[in-house]
């Protein structure tokens, strides 16, 4: 099929692109940054994701994947448009939807200009009601024809882990495929997009497959805000969360997820706006939702939990060098929108320390965020270098190589992710973790 991914500079404009690209669909992302687009056309992706650029070359180079700013063309030549752009929070916790409004018109414009019949599928995080009350009206508004009869409109949420989100799309059998449809016509041409692949298929409503993609995502992080309590009081009470978490897995109702990791808190582009815009949601429905409201409060705490340890064991940090390592939010992206390593940051530098950061892929984005107010390493070892205690933000694999430590002048090691074995460390260290029954000495 042939389809147009509006907003595809993004993250998961572009995720969806390049995987349906390579799908074997006649794909056109669709942006109105020039500069994004071109940066694709030649081969480079706007977001870094495991295997991301390897895919986007092979979909441009076989000629299924069409870089474009235009909107027109991509929607006249295709059965299906995605919605992917932006749904940022507002200042009280619900979302912006002026994006989605802007896009809903650009399209109905084009539809009233087309002949065949084409669905608008809406791939964007939007609450309940938003396709039925925003999306469709303005679709028809500026086609001058009737959803239903004259084109198609569906919700189909995605569930892309960053760092895992090519995999998770090519191969969604854990994950499932949600769509909401306006009608049985609706459902049916978005569904044939997906006849080849092997996962559970769902067919609902527009407003339940919005609130699918919240459900899921609000259910997951509060699973993260219970473990990082529990890893909390487990310091307090002299036992180990990580023995703590292997007990509650050995109960198969609990099982076994990587959701009950503790730690700095949870970070990223979906999960704090979309518990946020839901409790917006649910207030303005007349829903108290103190589950989700006690979800964010222990969130927004966590990463003070790290600056705490630290100061137990350093003392006073003022003018002392301390490494951060891990800014994105999770390992295996540079994504650092909400990451927990932007409050650990500001707060050691409030308490007057020297900060020397390193990850893997997310230092241009932190040089955005924090600007010459740190050091920044473009190795592991060069940030630890003399350092006076080390942070472990996000949990990289090769934080875990114990040598690495080796280098430092006070050889304390402050872990928010449980990504090192205090074992792995040479004898000297002090080692102390969220959830863990330290300090030890190494």
């Amino acid at each position: 099929m042939n389809v147009a991914i509006i907003g595809g500079t993004g993250y998961v404009g572009l995720t969806t692109a390049v995987c349906l690209a390579s799908k074997g669909n006649l794909t056109y992302c669709v942006g109105r940054n020039k500069e994004k687009i071109e940066k694709i056309r030649h081969g480079f992706p706007t977001v870094y994701e495991d295997n991301m650029e390897e895919i986007l070359k092979d979909a441009l180079s076989n000629g299924k994947l069409k870089p474009t700013t235009n909107i027109e063309e991509a929607v006249l030549n295709s059965s299906i448009s995605y919605i992917c752009v932006g749904t940022p929070s507002g200042a009280d916790g619900s979302i912006d939807l002026s994006q989605i409004r802007e896009v809903s018109e650009k399209i109905g414009l084009v539809l009233e200009k087309k002949k065949d019949y084409h669905v608008v599928a809406v791939r964007s995080t939007v609450v309940p009601g938003t396709t039925e009350e925003l999306v469709l009206p303005a679709l028809e508004k500026f086609s001058k024809k009737k959803a239903g009869a004259d084109f198609g409109v569906c919700v189909n949420p995605e569930f892309l882990r960053e760092g895992q989100a090519i995999k998770d799309f090519l191969f969604p059998k854990k994950i499932g495929i949600v769509v909401g449809e306006l009608n049985k016509r609706s459902g049916d041409t978005m569904l044939r997009l997906y006849k080849t692949f092997d996962a559970e298929t769902m067919r609902t409503t527009l407003r339940t497959a919005e609130m699918i993609k919240y459900a899921r995502n609000s259910y997951l992080a509060k699973d993260i805000s219970f473990a990082n309590e529990i890893a909390n009081i487990c310091e307090k009470c002299g036992a180990d969360f990580l023995e703590v978490k292997k007990g509650m897995e050995m109960d198969a109702r609990i099982g076994k997820g990587r959701f009950l990791e503790a730690g700095a808190g949870f970070g990223g582009s979906c999960f704090p706006k979309d518990v946020r815009a839901l409790v917006a949601k649910a207030e303005e429905v007349d829903v108290e939702p103190k589950l989700l409201k006690a979800t964010l409060e222990v969130n927004e705490l966590q990463p003070r939990k790290l600056i705490e340890l630290t100061k137990q064991i350093v003392g006073q940090l003022k003018g002392k060098k301390i490494a951060v390592l891990g800014l994105s939010f999770k390992p295996g992206t540079d994504d650092m929108r909400e990451a927990p390593s932007i409050k650990v940051v500001n707060a050691l530098l409030d308490e007057g320390a020297e900060v020397s950061a390193y990850d893997p892929q997310a230092l241009e984005n932190a040089r955005k965020i924090f600007g010459k107010r740190i050091s920044y390493a473009k190795q592991a070892e060069y940030a630890v270098n003399n350092a006076d205690a080390c942070l472990i933000v996000t949990e990289w694999p090769e934080f875990a190589e114990g040598k690495l430590y080796n280098v430092m002048q006070q050889k304390i090691v402050i872990d928010g992710r449980r990504a090192l074995n205090p074992l792995d460390l040479a004898s000297g260290f002090v080692y102390h973790a969220i959830g863990f029954n330290g300090p030890v000495k190494t």
